[in-house]
């Protein structure tokens, strides 16, 4: 049966890692260790917008710290 994203019904859950990156997950599924909900669960094109809106930053969070520490190092000289 080939796969039809029109018609994607699957509720899929909004997923986070540790560096503030964000994926997607089938809803029945357990999430895989190092990921965290957050917080939207609905079909995979609604997640896809979600993240879309709230992902601004494709920067890890470790990238991000350090830039902001160097960068504030620089204002200190």
């Amino acid at each position: 049966m080939a796969y039809d994203a029109d018609n994607d019904e699957v509720a899929y859950e909004v997923v986070m890692n540790h560096e503030e990156q964000y994926s997607i997950w089938p809803a029945d599924r357990e999430i895989p260790q190092g990921w965290r909900k957050a917080g939207k669960q609905a079909k995979k094109s609604d997640c896809l917008e979600y993240i879309n809106s709230v992902w601004t930053d494709m920067r890890p969070l470790s990238l991000r710290r350090r830039m902001s520490a160097a960068s504030s190092d620089v204002a200190l000289s």
